[in-house]
C-alpha cells in the first residue's frame, strides 16, 4: 500500500478548476515533487494534503485512512513555507521546541529532541541565537528542524528555497537531499523551478491547468516527455512541427517544414502530424562534421549565440529559415574559439536523439 493516495481530487473556485481529477500514489521515503507554472494547482493540492483547504470531491488517504475530515493540527503532517514562519522573539531552540511544548511534552524530552534536531540540521551551536541573527539558509534549516521535531509521516515543502540566491539555493538543495535520506521521512515538494525538481526528486508530477500531465522519474520526464507541454516546460527543447511520412518497426521518416525528410525513432504510436522534441545537448555542432550512418546531417549558419561560461548555446539557421538550438561545451584545452554570427557550421543528431510527440 502507498503511504499517501490521492483519488480523483477536485477543487474549484467558481468556474476555475484549480485541481481537476488528480489521482496519484506517493510511497514511503520518497522525495516527491509537484512541478508546474504559477496557477497550475500544485500549491492548492499541497494545501488539501495539509488540511488547510478541502477537496470538493475525491479522497486523500494516508496509510489507508481518509484525511479529509481530520483537521490540519491533528494530521501527522507538517508544512514548511517559503517565509519560514519563525517567531522572531524566540531563540532558535525555542522555535524548534514550540510544537513539542504545544503537545505538553516533558522538559527533559524537549531538551533532548531539540538537541538532536539542531545537530541533524548542523546548527548545534546556534540554539541560543534569534532568527534575525541568522542567514537565510540557516533560517531555512531552523524551519526544517521545527517541522521534523514531531517526526511527521509527511513533510510538505511549499517553494522553501525560492527566496534564496542561486549559490545558497544549490547548497540547500544538497542539504535537503541528505537530510531526507537521513530522516527517511517522505517529502512532498512544490516548485516551479524545473532544474530544482530534476535535481531533488525521486519522482515528479508535472502539473498544468489543474491536471497531471506526466508523473515519472526525472530522467524519463526529461528524456521522454509525454507531450509538447512537458517537453517545452522542462529544460530547453527544440520543438519542430513535423508530419509522419514513412514508418518502420524501429525508425520512421518525418517531414519537417523548411528542413525536409528527417529520420526519427518510431515511438510505436506515431501518426499524422506532431512535433519532434529535440534537446540542444543531443545535437553535435562544428564547422566541419563527419556524420555517422544513423545521424541526420545539415549545413547552416550561426544565427546567434549565448556564451554561458561552461557552455555556449548556438542558434543555427538551417534549411529554409528553420532555427535549431545546439549546445557546445567550452571544455576543450586552451581557449576554444567561439563561433560568430554568420559562420558556416554543420549540425547532426542521431535518429533516436529526439522524441516524436503526437500530443
Amino acid at each position: 500500500m502507498a503511504l499517501l493516495e490521492l483519488r480523483n481530487i477536485e477543487r474549484h473556485f467558481g468556474d476555475f478548476a484549480a485541481v481537476n481529477g488528480v489521482s496519484m500514489n506517493i510511497e514511503q521515503g520518497e522525495f516527491f515533487t509537484l512541478l508546474g507554472p504559477s496557477g497550475c494547482g500544485k500549491t492548492t493540492l499541497l494545501r488539501m494534503i495539509a488540511g488547510f483547504d478541502s477537496p470538493q470531491s475525491g479522497e486523500i488517504l494516508l496509510d489507508g485512512k481518509d484525511l479529509v475530515s481530520i483537521p490540519p493540527e491533528k494530521r501527522p503532517i507538517h508544512t514548511v513555507f517559503q517565509s519560514y514562519a519563525l517567531f522572531p522573539h524566540m531563540t532558535v531552540a525555542q522555535n524548534i521546541a514550540f510544537p513539542l511544548r504545544m503537545k505538553k511534552v516533558s522538559k527533559e524530552e524537549i531538551s533532548k529532541r531539540v538537541a538532536e534536531a539542531l545537530k541533524s540540521v548542523r546548527l548545534g551551536d546556534r540554539g541560543g541565537r534569534y532568527p534575525g541573527e541568522l542567514s537565510g539558509g540557516q533560517r531555512q534549516r531552523v524551519a526544517l528542524a521545527r517541522a521534523l521535531i514531531n517526526r511527521p509521516r509527511l513533510l510538505l515543502l511549499d517553494e522553501p528555497l525560492a527566496a534564496l540566491d542561486m549559490k545558497l539555493r544549490e547548497q540547500m538543495q544538497l542539504e535537503l537531499i541528505n537530510l531526507q535520506k537521513e530522516v527517511g521521512i517522505t517529502f512532498i515538494y512544490v516548485t516551479h523551478d524545473q532544474t530544482e525538481a530534476l535535481a531533488l526528486s525521486h519522482r515528479i508530477a508535472v502539473m498544468n491547468k489543474g491536471r497531471v500531465e506526466q508523473l515519472d522519474e526525472p530522467s524519463n520526464i526529461y528524456d521522454h516527455p509525454k507531450n509538447r507541454f512537458v517537453a517545452d516546460f522542462i529544460g530547453t527543447c527544440n520543438l519542430l512541427p513535423a508530419a509522419v511520412s514513412v514508418t518502420g518497426e524501429e525508425k520512421m521518416v518525418i517531414e519537417i517544414e523548411g528542413l525536409g525528410d528527417v529520420a526519427a525513432k518510431n515511438p510505436g504510436r506515431a501518426h499524422g502530424s506532431g512535433t519532434l522534441a529535440l534537446r540542444p545537448e543531443k545535437i553535435r555542432i562544428a564547422q566541419k562534421l563527419e556524420p555517422g550512418i544513423e545521424e541526420n546531417h545539415f549545413r547552416g549558419t550561426v544565427h546567434d549565440f549565448l556564451y554561458m561560461g561552461d557552455v555556449t548555446v548556438y542558434i543555427v539557421e538551417v534549411g529554409d529559415g528553420v532555427h535549431i538550438e545546439a549546445l557546445l561545451p567550452n571544455s576543450a584545452a586552451g581557449r576554444p574559439r567561439i563561433l560568430a554570427a554568420g559562420d558556416p557550421v554543420e549540425i547532426s543528431w542521431r535518429y533516436d536523439a529526439g522524441t516524436f510527440l503526437n500530443e
